[in-house]
């Protein structure tokens, strides 16, 4: 994921490592162990928050071709900058949805703000965020929508904090794009790397199989993983292993071979 501190005047593009993803990951699972449920979204903010100097997290799923709609925030302000950015349709979560990179937004109050975002920008302000970081949830192509975290105080995240958002956002979009019925254990995540890699590249198998584009074969890959009962990851392996194979007939899906 491309990371460009677009409104604070830098551009920085710090590495996950694999040691750092499954730090993460164990910090989100520990949340959802302590509410005595399935890992989900809502453990990545409340991890998040609970890690970086930020005050709230929220997430929210996005579409080019549905309406978007917030997923789950950790506090009020939250809840209202999510709402905010898709009512007026403009705000950082908005732009790093199009553009594919983070947008790091030191201080709503900066006058080129103001510009960029006149609607989203005071408002902002006005309901007690005055930095926020948006990044958003990748698998390749494929983009459900974006984390964002806000501040109470305007500045921005240093290198290692910036490589913990990367990582908590990557974790929200395994869990976000799910494995099947079941989805993730407590405990139990995946590597994100492997995950990406062969997940993408059954995606991109389907689109020239079918002469489809990307998100329409993402969306028959989950079908078949759904109807079936199979978690996603597995569905994906055996495409580019070319143990299944797809008809071209969307309706007959669960005819897969």
């Amino acid at each position: 994921m491309r990371i460009t501190g677009r409104l604070g005047g830098r551009q920085v593009c710090p590495v996950t490592a694999g040691s750092r993803s499954v730090r993460i990951q164990g910090l989100v699972a520990e949340q959802a162990a302590r509410r005595g449920a399935r890992v989900s979204v809502v453990d990545v903010c409340a991890a998040a928050v609970a890690a970086l100097p930020v005050g709230g997290a929220g997430v929210s799923a996005m579409s080019r071709t549905t309406p978007s709609h917030p997923l789950c925030s950790t506090d009020a302000i939250s809840e209202q900058l999510e709402e905010l950015q898709l009512t007026f349709g403009e705000g950082p979560c908005v732009d790093a949805f199009a553009l594919g990179c983070a947008v790091l937004t030191l201080d709503v109050r900066a006058d080129d703000v103001h510009i960029r975002w006149p609607a989203f920008a005071p408002a902002a302000a006005k309901a007690g965020a005055w930095a926020v970081f948006a990044f958003p949830l990748q698998l390749g192509a494929i983009s459900p929508g974006v984390l964002d975290l806000y501040a109470t105080a305007p500045g921005g995240l240093d290198t290692e904090e910036l490589a913990d958002a990367l990582a908590f956002a990557d974790t929200a979009t395994l869990l976000l794009l799910g494995s099947g019925s079941e989805g993730p254990h407590v405990g139990g995540l995946e590597d994100l790397g492997g995950y990406r890699a062969e997940i993408d590249q059954a995606t991109g198998m389907l689109t020239e199989q079918l002469g489809i584009g990307i998100e329409e074969a993402f969306v028959r890959l989950r079908a078949h993983a759904y109807a079936h009962g199979r978690r996603l990851a597995d569905v994906a392996a055996d495409l580019v292993a070319r143990r299944l194979r797809f008809p071209t007939d969307p309706d007959h899906s669960d005819d897969a071979t």
